[in-house]
């Protein structure tokens, strides 16, 4: 694929990641290419070259914009991008205790991202939407996990972001997917964490309710933290939103403990994010 359409580019290729719904390969030492597993997530990889570039110019953290688009061909019937290859420790490899040093960075990232999008930014039918139209998704994983543990404070939690004023403002650029497996964290000389390297996974990226990215304030962090991180959203995290936002962890956190048997690594972020949202 690569010596077909972006020949000057051919460098050693390694296999790094094989996710759910993309391959991701080192190209060399700068470059990393995202290839698409199926047919939907494809339409994914279109939606970040759409937004990505954009989204690139106006944040100050690293983002994987592509720097080339592979497109459908007889060899591989999907597109596919060509981004920079970003270093950092995985977010989802530390614990929430470690993440604290990027509550105030990653609001300054959600800052500069919230921005109102054009209307024809990427649709996504989960992600950004009002919450009611998730309800019934998240009723049956709740009442899927009840067999595990006791959700009534999850439902609690849910059934609040639910009664909270809906978001009536325009719909803002989002990441979608603001958990810790998609954000790099920079080391500390000697060990550590001090800070957001990069935000990766732009996948869901989409436009709607900013409550949706706030989610992760449940999902990476611990109370300290999550109040840092509020704090340092300032008046963009109102008690309606962050209500909502707190119903968005309910969402994304079930489902990846309700979905993950066969992932460790995401069955840990929803477990995280179910002692958060309980504790």
């Amino acid at each position: 694929m690569i010596a077909e359409q972006h020949p000057d580019l051919a460098a050693p290729l390694r296999l790094v990641s094989d996710g759910w719904d993309n391959r991701i390969f080192r190209l060399g030492d700068g470059l990393a290419v995202r290839v698409p597993r199926r047919e939907v997530a494809a339409h994914l990889i279109e939606h970040e070259q759409q937004a990505l570039g954009a989204i690139a110019e106006r944040v100050d953290v690293p983002v994987p914009a592509p720097v080339r688009v592979g497109v459908p061909s007889t060899t591989f019937p999907w597109p596919w991008s060509i981004v920079r290859w970003l270093d950092g420790i995985d977010g989802a490899a530390v614990d929430g205790s470690a993440r604290a040093a990027i509550a105030a960075p990653l609001a300054a990232f959600v800052r500069a991202l919230h921005i109102p999008a054009p209307a024809d930014a990427p649709v996504n039918p989960v992600r950004g939407v009002p919450l009611a139209t998730r309800d019934r998704a998240v009723r049956e994983r709740l009442a899927l996990l009840s067999a595990r543990m006791d959700t009534g404070g999850l439902v609690a939690a849910w059934e609040d972001a639910m009664d909270a004023l809906v978001w009536d403002g325009p719909a803002l650029w989002l990441h979608g997917d603001l958990h810790p497996g998609n954000l790099l964290l920079h080391s500390r000389p000697g060990g550590g964490v001090d800070g957001l390297a990069a935000v990766i996974d732009f996948g869901d990226v989409t436009a709607g309710d900013p409550a949706t990215d706030l989610a992760t304030a449940w999902l990476t962090f611990e109370p300290p933290a999550r109040e840092a991180f509020r704090a340092a959203l300032g008046p963009s995290a109102d008690d309606a939103t962050w209500r909502r936002a707190r119903g968005w962890a309910v969402t994304m956190g079930s489902a990846l403990a309700a979905h993950s048997d066969d992932n460790a690594r995401m069955a840990a972020l929803g477990r995280h994010a179910l002692a958060q949202l309980t504790g």
